[in-house]
């Protein structure tokens, strides 16, 4: 294991009695993170069987997250201390790669130098507020994608609750004792082979599901690709290679892969709005808010993450898109 700052033992869990022992560590950042926005970044909704959280971190609260590394499943539980540690502990087959990864979870590899909040007064003002921002990654590029093709001009409603499903009925129960029944999602196989009529029963749209299968064909060597790239547009490239995969779902994987803290998903319903209104009071489109984010070039996702943490978002005024449902009554 490299050296990441995480000191590992073996001993119980300290939460609830285990059905086997934990590997359990300290994690203790170099600079002051918020790692529950850093965490919960990776969440799909309020019912994902990879994700719960007890309550909220630094108020005492436990994260649960659980995911399929290379080394096996692992479920993850981590409690914020006082002076802002981080108590780990994992359990499962990818326990030592789950905390060896955990630094990178938690934003450790977010550089913001060279970040210049002062180009526009609410940014600086967000920044002051949030210094402890930090993009978190998983390394997971294969979950990632689909979860954000899942995601691909669906509502959030729909999405999640298709992963919810996907992920219940064809992953892996998680192991250790989690709060409450917790999955990993399936390996690249898993994804490919999951037959027609389930992805119909959970209401996944015939595109989303093909692109998923089909990507899943190739999985292990976009995977390898994505991983060698250097930057944001080679991954672009490797991701829109996929037939179904545009630039939307591209920026969202190299957001969730990878922490890419330059990564703008155009083409969504609701960002370009929200940037637009942040920064001038006024709703724009995908071409005004790439102008309106230029001069932040580098850490344009920085900049997205501190509007949604820290300004008034503009109030919805239309109706709310309303799911399609294609399933049979």
């Amino acid at each position: 294991m490299r050296s990441t700052g995480v000191r590992t033992r073996q001993a119980p869990h300290e939460l609830t009695a285990p059905v086997e022992r934990a590997l359990e560590s300290d994690y203790r950042p170099a600079r002051p993170v918020d790692i529950g926005r850093a965490v919960s970044a990776q969440r799909h909704g309020s019912n994902d069987p990879t994700f719960f959280a007890t309550a909220p971190l630094g108020a005492g609260g436990v994260v649960w997250r659980v995911s399929r590394t290379p080394l096996g499943v692992a479920t993850l539980a981590l409690r914020q201390r006082a002076g802002g540690s981080i108590r780990a502990a994992a359990w499962g087959p990818g326990a030592p790669w789950a905390l060896d990864q955990l630094p990178a979870l938690c934003g450790a590899h977010d550089d913001p130098d060279g970040f210049d909040a002062s180009r526009h007064p609410s940014v600086a003002e967000w920044h002051r507020r949030h210094p402890d921002l930090r993009i978190g990654r998983t390394d997971l590029v294969f979950d990632a994608l689909v979860s954000a093709i899942m995601e691909q001009k669906v509502t959030s409603m729909q999405a999640f609750s298709a992963w919810r499903s996907i992920v219940t009925w064809y992953g892996e129960r998680a192991p250790g004792p989690t709060p409450r029944p917790m999955f990993a999602p399936p390996d690249i196989e898993g994804w490919r082979h999951v037959p027609s009529w389930a992805w119909h029963r959970a209401g996944l749209e015939p595109p989303q599901s093909r692109t998923i299968v089909e990507s899943a064909r190739r999985g292990t060597a976009i995977v390898r690709a994505a991983t060698a790239a250097t930057d944001g547009e080679s991954r672009d490239r490797v991701f829109i290679s996929l037939r179904g995969v545009g630039i939307w779902t591209s920026a969202e994987t190299r957001i969730r892969a990878f922490g890419d803290p330059d990564a703008v998903s155009t083409g969504d319903y609701h960002l370009a709005h929200q940037v637009g209104f942040a920064l001038t009071g006024h709703r724009t489109d995908d071409d005004g808010m790439l102008e309106l984010l230029e001069p932040f070039a580098g850490h344009r996702q920085r900049v997205i993450r501190l509007i949604y943490a820290g300004s008034s978002l503009e109030p919805r005024r239309g109706p709310r898109l309303s799911p399609e449902d294609h399933r049979d009554r």
